[in-house]
């Protein structure tokens, strides 16, 4: 069975985290993995779900099996989390909640869904070129042909202009993934026109939206980011919606995500539904809990989702201001017109322009690490080395003038 196997290399992203803590170099800079750190370099367990944890403990009385759709008490608050509190969708029924292993079980369980209900094979799903890298690996997993659409120019700029000429020329009736906000690797974001002008693309061609919603909060707000998931929920007879709680509850390895389901009705809401539970129990039977009843904890109380709330926009507050300060530093050195996109991304990631080689370097001979793409992630920058990351970026990319 095994005598023909061969060796894969390491993922790009989590090989990182291997060379960065075998580097003794006091000075490195992790800006690959992306997690949310904090000033001091961890990724912290926010106070509230630690309160809500203590919650747990003492009130947690079983551990027995729940279903393949997960804690209905969890995911009750979803849909209001993503569409609003008075989403029309909600009111109508139209919409399932499905508690999955993180976003990744989310993205997955959708395609194995989309894959088994398609009428004709192989079904295609469109994504922008870039993309996070885990998501052509979990749809061609499941079946999927996976295609692009344009996202990002040679000039590493949002290219709006190409993405909808793309996006037309996408077969009527195809799948069509979109980030709703915080674009990973870029951090470009279309604004609230260009989003409309995308629903008016998506109509035209009667396309299918999947949207991958990871990064709820890190934007602008937890309400402003969710801007366009509600524009099409509301617009559209029928979607997908992947949500990961990893970042903005900093669960990441508890894996709680949702996949939500829209329907034309309630009555074939229901019928997606059933398939989705089907589905499940043939890949992974049930989500684990945890992460679900923390969720479920903080937004059942007031006090605590006020509390939640807070630490969120800490969080997005601090992202943002490393941002601007790298952005700033690199103004210093000269470069203010190179890396003038900065301040315009959004959400912890940024595409730096970084060329491969450039990124090797910065490696090599400064101990800045990031994904060879030029993908940063911003929070891995903090007070102390944000500095020294701006010096060896502008040294870099001066040698190369």
């Amino acid at each position: 069975m095994f005598e023909s196997v061969t060796r894969l290399p390491d993922d790009a992203i989590l090989g990182l985290i291997q060379q960065v803590g075998a580097d003794p170099n006091p000075k490195k800079a992790a800006l690959g993995v992306g997690v949310y750190r904090d000033e001091t370099g961890v990724t912290p367990i926010l106070d509230v779900v630690k309160e809500a944890e203590r919650l747990l403990l003492q009130t947690e009385n079983t551990k027995a099996y729940i279903g393949s759709h997960g804690d209905p008490k969890f995911a009750r608050h979803i849909p209001a989390l993503l569409l609003g509190k008075t989403s029309p969708v909600v009111a109508e029924q139209r919409v399932s909640a499905t508690e999955t292993p993180g976003g990744c079980g989310a993205l997955r369980l959708g395609a194995d869904l989309i894959a088994g209900e398609a009428k004709q094979k192989p079904t295609r799903i469109w994504v922008p070129q870039p993309t996070w890298p885990n998501h052509v690996r979990l749809f061609s997993a499941a079946g999927l042909q996976v295609e692009h659409y344009p996202y990002v120019d040679k000039n590493n700029r949002l290219d709006f202009d190409a993405m909808m000429s793309g996006l037309r020329r996408v077969p009527a009736g195809d799948v069509v993934l979109f980030h709703a906000c915080c674009h990973n690797p870029t951090g470009f974001d279309p604004g609230v026109g260009q989003w409309k002008q995308i629903l008016e693309v998506v109509r035209e061609r009667n396309l299918f939206p999947f949207v991958d919603f990871a990064y709820q909060g890190f934007g602008e707000g937890l309400e402003e980011d969710a801007f366009a998931v509600r524009l099409l929920a509301e617009n559209v007879s029928e979607m997908l919606i992947a949500q990961s709680c990893s970042k903005n509850f900093g669960i990441y390895r508890e894996r709680t995500g949702t996949l939500l389901a829209i329907a034309p009705d309630a009555e074939q809401t229901v019928n997606v539904r059933s398939h989705i539970g089907v589905t499940a129990r043939g890949s992974y039977s049930h989500p684990p809990t945890h992460g679900g009843a923390v969720v479920d904890t903080i937004l059942s109380s007031p006090e605590l989702t006020a509390r939640w709330r807070e630490e969120v926009d800490g969080m997005r507050a601090r992202i943002h201001t490393m941002r601007n300060k790298l952005a700033d530093g690199l103004a210093a050195r000269g470069l203010g017109e190179r890396f003038d996109f900065l301040k315009t991304q959004r959400g912890m990631f940024s595409y730096t322009g970084l060329s491969k080689a450039q990124v090797g370097k910065l490696k090599d001979k400064y101990s800045v690490y990031m994904v060879d793409s030029g993908r940063m992630s911003v929070p891995g920058l903090n007070q102390k080395n944000v500095d020294y990351v701006c010096e060896a970026i502008a040294e870099v990319v001066k040698a190369d003038a």
